[in-house]
């Protein structure tokens, strides 16, 4: 149907009360036709025939060529949009070597279980003779793991389990090692930040114990399109790597609607803002009308809250509109449990489910077939996550399809609304990760010489002398023990249960129903304290709960089903403390710098708000304070500039100063995911009239994992434009005094008290005349000084 995302867009416009105008922009975006090409003439004829009878006649130009590289033994990434059956690309070469060579194996990686269960089931539907096809995961039972490791010539597994399961065991696979001929890595943008920098040396061990074994694998990695997919993949697999990027799939054409919710009237928020309706809302009553209209559709939203409240909130309509409807709608998340995430793959697969809530656990590679219309509520961070998402729609590729983003009441998602050209012509960006980041280095080979001694040849693919370094540190503790000829590990405990890849900060927090016993779900540790603290509101598949009791000591959350009128919100304290300055600019009254620091944060209590918005109470809690020892970016502020009236200055009184700064720091938060591969969750920010290790007023933005993960760093070299659209935002916002859709922080641990929007402004003002006037180093977001690392990240 040539039209139909058009068609459905105004559907969804019909249900807009009168008199509102959510949509800012829209853009049809072309189809694309196929580019085939012929099979290669070394492709398993088996092979070949199974692929021609599942539907696939030709390979499309990119696949072909991807597979040819893996073929001839070269590592290779294939980095096109979604829906383009990069996995043919892989599963061509793994294939034919597995049907030629029986005694062949291969290993395939996902960043998440639903799509390695997807990937194993389209091999497995092939039905080749002598593939033997397994799964090796955490849902994988204890009976079945023994026939994998004996049997199974295709394993399908995760990083998780192949650092906790598999490496710290390699003597039992040495059967799969010794003929080890492939691995495969997909959706390998997912790996960046504090995991990427793990897998990265992950893949390190990996290739080092297959070595030890005889084997070379050709690593064949697949990704959504990135900025410089071939210097991304290097970095990750520390071996050069060639890039597959000119996409030759069909592409059905798109609908792409930008969609403001609308100010609520008589309705106010946090000290007397402006509320808009909130973006799930929103995102519901879409998702409503999509499923009325017989569109299958996904919604994508920020959190696990958020994707069970949309799928209330569509249900809740449809209850009114066709009560048949109701149960064609439904949350998925990460948290629920194995059995319950497979029966609703397999509903939305299977056409089942007409809609779905879901947070980003089904953005990658999840093979849904014909969808109609993708929702996306709130920036996802990047846009690549953005449009791996969008990508969702129109995977048939015989229809026009739907995209609506939905802003949430934020800064950058006001500007990117408001700002078309920044989502739809913008490049998307690298993939930001730093293997030689210490707080990863050290646990990585700490596992590695666990798992085989470590010798100085090795060292140079753990990264040199920021190896050696983290091992004499080792050495000097008691944890390896230096030889002649290289460095043991010493205990007879293996490290590797230990080692937290995802930076969640240890093991998962059970959520439990204390009259039951009954398992709902797990949270990250890191975030138990915000989500799951004593008197917290807990959604679970559409069910409510309130905690009675969390117990970080033995990682329980003990709830009970409630349905309260309310919903809660952590609040925190945070201090700050700068531990090195790496790299500083100085100009005149303002310095702007890049350090690592400290940073002590502290749930205190939380607020209990109804529907409206409205804060009922705030309750004290007694939890204790995280310490989380990063990165930061900060830029510091002579008082001259502040208060005085000099030409330049702010001349802001006083008592103007701190709101000023907050109001500066939540923007600059908010914008920052513009120029660094993150999102808002991923990084924090502390804002002080007087700084003890600066002396002067300070605006910090600090990465939110152990170590740093690079984003305080590009936004280090990316100063000017970063803080520009930081005032930009502030500045074209409507609102009088600020609202969540410019200064406003959904998460801050003041109740957003004090802000001052105007003084905000004034004072990136005076920054960014200071700074941008000083220096094209600054302009241009080169980095001088000692440390260089936002130059070796990939950028």
């Amino acid at each position: 149907m040539a039209h139909q995302g058009r068609r459905l867009l105004d559907r969804v416009l019909a249900g807009v009360p009168s008199g509102e105008s959510p949509l800012t922009h829209a853009a049809d975006l072309p189809a694309q036709p196929a580019q085939p090409v012929p099979w290669p003439s070394w492709a398993a004829e088996p092979v070949v025939a199974a692929l021609v009878e599942r539907g696939v006649p030709v390979p499309w130009r990119h696949q072909a060529q991807a597979a040819e590289l893996a073929w001839s033994g070269r590592d290779v990434v294939v980095a096109t949009g979604t829906a383009s059956g990069k996995s043919l690309a892989y599963q061509l070469p793994v294939l034919s070597k597995l049907v030629e060579d029986p005694k062949a194996t291969a290993l395939y990686l996902s960043p998440t279980k639903a799509l390695g269960a997807d990937q194993l089931r389209a091999v497995e539907a092939l039905g080749l003779p002598g593939v033997r096809a397994a799964k090796f995961d955490g849902d994988t039972p204890m009976a079945e793991r023994d026939w994998v490791r004996a049997h199974a010539n295709w394993v399908f597994s995760n990083p998780d389990m192949l650092h906790r399961g598999v490496l710290p065991n390699h003597s039992r696979w040495i059967r799969f090692f010794r003929r080890l001929s492939y691995v495969v890595v997909d959706e390998c943008h997912a790996y960046r930040g504090v995991f990427g920098s793990h897998v990265a040396l992950l893949l390190r061990r990996l290739r080092r114990v297959a070595r030890r074994y005889g084997a070379d694998p050709v690593f064949v990695l697949a990704s959504a399109t990135v900025a410089d997919p071939a210097g991304s993949a290097s970095r990750l697999l520390g071996a050069p790597c060639e890039a597959v990027t000119e996409d030759g799939s069909p592409r059905a054409g798109r609908t792409v609607a930008l969609w403001e919710p609308p100010l609520l009237d008589d309705l106010e928020g946090e000290n007397g803002a402006p509320v808009r309706r909130s973006a799930g809302a929103e995102t519901a009553r879409i998702l409503a009308d999509l499923v009325v209209e017989g569109a299958r559709s996904l919604a994508f939203v920020r959190s696990r809250v958020g994707a069970e409240l949309t799928a209330l909130g569509a249900r809740r309509i449809l209850a009114e509109v066709d009560g048949e409807l109701v149960d064609r709608v439904a949350a998925y998340r990460a948290g629920y449990l194995p059995e319950e995430r497979r029966a609703l793959e397999r509903a939305l697969s299977g056409g089942d489910l007409l809609g779905v809530a879901t947070t980003n656990a089904l953005e990658l590679g999840v093979d849904i077939a014909g969808l109609d219309a993708v929702v996306v509520a709130g920036f996802p961070g990047t846009l690549a996550s953005f449009w791996q998402q969008a990508g969702r729609a129109g995977r048939s590729g015989d229809s026009d399809a739907l995209v609506v983003f939905v802003a949430r009441d934020d800064p950058l998602d006001t500007y990117l609304v408001h700002n078309p050209s920044a989502v739809l012509d913008r490049p998307v960006e690298a993939t930001v990760l730093d293997p030689a980041n210490p707080y990863v280095l050290e646990p990585q080979l700490a596992c590695a010489a666990a798992e085989l001694p470590l010798t100085p040849d090795c060292l140079d693919e753990f990264g040199g002398q920021a190896a050696r370094a983290v091992l004499d540190d080792l050495v000097a503790r008691r944890v390896l023990r230096r030889r002649p000829n290289g460095w043991y590990w010493t205990s007879h405990d293996r490290p590797h249960g230990e080692v937290d890849i995802r930076g969640s900060g240890g093991e998962q927090v059970v959520v439990v129903e204390a009259d039951t016993g009954r398992m709902l779900g797990t949270v990250d540790p890191g975030a138990a304290c915000w989500t799951v603290h004593e008197g917290a509101v807990y959604l679970h598949q559409g069910e409510s709960y309130v905690v009675d009791r969390l117990d970080l000591d033995s990682g329980i959350a003990l709830v009970r089903a409630e349905k309260p009128e309310w919903t809660t919100t952590a609040r925190d304290t945070k201090d700050i403390t700068v531990v090195r300055t790496l790299d500083k600019r100085e100009y005149d009254g303002v310095s702007v710098c890049l350090g690592e620091v400290e940073v002590t944060s502290q749930v205190v209590s939380y607020l209990r708000k109804l529907p409206s918005g409205q804060v009922i109470d705030q309750v004290a809690l007694d939890l204790p304070a995280q310490t989380l020892r990063t990165r930061a970016v900060w830029y510091a502020v002579d008082d001259a500039l502040l208060v005085g009236s000099a030409p330049g200055g702010a001349g802001l009184a006083p008592a103007r100063v701190p709101g000023a700064l907050h109001a500066a720091e939540h923007a600059a938060i908010g914008l920052l995911p513009l120029f660094a591969t993150c999102d808002r969750w991923d990084i924090g920010g502390v804002s002080t009239a007087l700084h003890p290790d600066t002396g002067k007023a300070t605006v910090f933005v600090h990465d939110g994992h152990p170590g740093g993960a690079g984003f305080a760093d590009r936004g280090f070299a990316a100063i000017i434009p970063w803080l520009a659209a930081t005032g930009e935002a502030i500045a074209a916002c409507a609102c009088p005094a600020g609202c969540p859709s410019c200064v406003q922080s959904p998460k801050c641990g003041n109740g957003n008290d004090p802000l001052d929007k105007a003084g905000g402004l004034a004072v990136l003002d005076v920054v960014l005349g200071v700074v941008g006037e000083g220096s094209d180093d600054a302009r241009h977001g080169r980095v001088s000084g000692q440390d260089r690392s936002a130059e070796t990240s990939p950028s």
